[in-house]
């Protein structure tokens, strides 16, 4: 089976600085792949190339076999790619419901014109974004929450409420950029539950992640890179005793029970 996401030999220079160095990685529908590595050593760039928030300095990025190296990113939004960031980003004047519902706009087709005269395509499609939001809230155990100021929930929940965001628009592959950063134990695994359930109902999930016991739980499969190269790849138990992987770590141990 092809894989669902290629990237080849990619390259990122910021000036001086080669932020990624000829990586190469395969994201095959249905895992939960993760990305790991020391602070610094070029993950989020990596999301943000696949996204086309930056423009790549070398190599290619392929997703269902089209190559989308160059692409704008509401273009790559709209072949099935999103993700969430870092730090939340979400609209804190709007409600729980609302935030939701922003991230359906990738499923919007209304034209100016059926919505300025509110015709019945774009009522449609109102209810049907709203029906989707809202059984969205209900798999992330929000929809008591629906009608509150996103800015009034605890950031657990806050973060739960960017995944679903993102998870709006019915991507095929989800990036999760520190979905767990911040979190107490609680928190992580109701986020580790999701994202099972998350993938369970047929989207595949990249992942970037500091919190080594929910990466060990949940993945497939791992990468870890350091100084922008790939170091190590394999199956969590392979790459917990992987030698270059416990020196990247500065000699400290990945143990995660």
């Amino acid at each position: 089976m092809n894989p669902l996401l290629t990237i080849e030999n990619l390259k990122k220079a910021f000036g001086g600085l080669m932020a990624l160095v000829d990586l190469s990685v395969q994201v095959h529908e249905g895992q939960i792949k993760s990305v790991i590595g020391p602070n610094g050593a070029g993950k989020t760039t990596l999301f943000n190339l696949i996204t086309g928030v930056h423009p790549v300095s070398g190599g290619k990025i392929f997703f269902r076999d089209r190559e989308i190296t160059h692409l704008k990113p509401h273009q790559i939004a709209a072949l099935g790619i999103s993700r969430t960031f870092q730090t939340v980003e979400l609209f804190g004047n709007m409600t729980v419901l609302e935030n939701v519902m922003v991230g359906c706009h990738t499923r919007f087709r209304s034209g100016l014109i059926a919505s300025g005269l509110r015709l019945p395509r774009m009522r449609r499609e109102e209810k049907e974004i709203w029906e989707r939001a809202n059984q969205l809230l209900e798999m992330g155990g929000l929809s008591a929450k629906a009608d509150h100021p996103s800015k009034s929930l605890p950031l657990g929940e806050q973060k739960i409420l960017e995944v679903l965001r993102a998870l709006a628009s019915e991507p095929k592959l989800l990036l999760l950029d520190e979905p767990a950063a911040g979190l107490n134990e609680v928190e992580t695994d109701r986020m580790s539950e999701l994202i099972h359930d998350i993938r369970d109902r047929g989207t595949t999930i990249l992942l970037v992640e500091h919190d080594m016991r929910l990466v060990m739980n949940i993945s497939d499969d791992i990468v870890v890179i350091n100084y922008g190269q790939k170091i190590a790849e394999g199956p969590p138990e392979a790459v917990q005793q992987d030698p270059q992987v416990i020196e990247a770590y500065l000699g400290g141990d990945l143990e995660y029970a």
